[in-house]
C-alpha cells in the first residue's frame, strides 16, 4: 500500500511538472516543495474524512508560518478511477460537506469570506482559513484537469489576495488563462474573478447550467 501511495504521489507531481500544464502557481508551489498531497481511499466513503481534515489542519498551520507564496494541498483518492463528470461533482460536494460539518464543531468560518455558497465572496473554509478548491479527475471536460485519480486541491484563498496587493495577480491570471487556452483549446466557461460570481461554480470543473444550485450547506457559527 505504501509503495502504491508513493507511485500515486509521484504521478501527481509529474502531472504538475508537465511542460504544458497551464497553472504556473501550482508549478511554483511544486518547485518550492510547497505542494503536498495525501492519498485516501474511495471518494464516496467517509472513512478517511477525519484523517483528511487533520492533514489539512496541519497544512494550514504550516502555511500560516511561511513567508512564501504558492502553497497547495491535494487529497488524491485511489477510487473511483472510472467515473463521469456528474459523479465526480456529486462526490466532491459530499466530501466537502463532511469536512465542513466536522470543522464547524471546532472553528468558526473564515470571516474574510462569505459562507453563503451563492455569494460572489464565498470561499470554502477550514480552521478559519479560506480555500479555493480545484477538482481533478480522468473524465473532466477540461484537459488541464484530467488527472488519473479523482483529486481535490486546496489552495489558500489569502495567497491570491497577497498577489493582488503586490500587483502580480492580473499578470499571473492572464498568463494562466493564455496557457489554458493553448492547452485546453478554450477558456473555462465557469471562470470568473473572485467577487463576480460564486467560486463554487469553479470547484469541480463541470459546466453548470443556470438552474444549478450548490448543494453545500454551511453550519458554522459566525463571529
Amino acid at each position: 500500500m505504501e509503495e502504491q501511495n508513493k507511485n500515486i504521489e509521484a504521478a501527481y507531481f509529474a502531472f504538475l511538472n508537465a511542460k504544458a500544464f497551464p497553472c504556473i502557481g501550482a508549478k511554483t508551489a511544486q518547485a518550492k516543495q510547497q505542494a503536498i498531497c495525501m492519498v485516501a481511499g474511495h471518494m464516496a466513503c467517509p472513512k478517511d474524512d477525519s484523517a483528511i481534515l487533520q492533514f489539512l489542519y496541519q497544512f494550514v498551520d504550516d502555511y500560516r508560518k511561511s513567508d512564501q507564496i504558492f502553497h497547495s494541498a491535494a487529497i488524491i483518492f485511489e477510487e473511483p478511477v472510472s467515473l463521469t463528470e456528474n459523479v465526480f461533482d456529486e462526490l466532491l460536494w459530499q466530501r466537502l460537506q463532511s469536512l465542513s460539518n466536522m470543522d464547524a464543531e471546532k472553528y468558526p468560518y473564515d470571516k474574510r469570506v462569505d459562507p453563503d455558497p451563492t455569494s460572489g465572496n464565498f470561499s470554502f473554509s477550514l480552521k478559519e482559513e479560506a480555500f479555493f478548491i480545484i477538482g481533478l479527475h480522468p473524465a473532466s471536460s477540461r484537459p488541464s484537469r484530467q488527472f488519473n485519480y479523482p483529486t481535490l486541491v486546496f489552495n489558500p484563498h489569502q495567497q491570491f489576495e497577497k498577489l493582488k496587493q503586490t500587483n502580480k495577480y492580473e499578470s499571473m491570471k492572464a498568463t494562466v488563462r493564455k496557457r489554458d487556452l493553448a492547452y485546453s483549446g478554450s477558456i473555462n466557461p465557469m471562470l470568473n474573478d473572485f467577487g463576480e460570481s460564486s467560486e463554487a461554480l469553479q470547484y469541480s470543473g463541470r459546466k453548470y447550467d443556470n438552474q444549478w444550485q450548490c448543494p453545500l450547506h454551511i453550519n458554522h457559527k459566525t463571529k
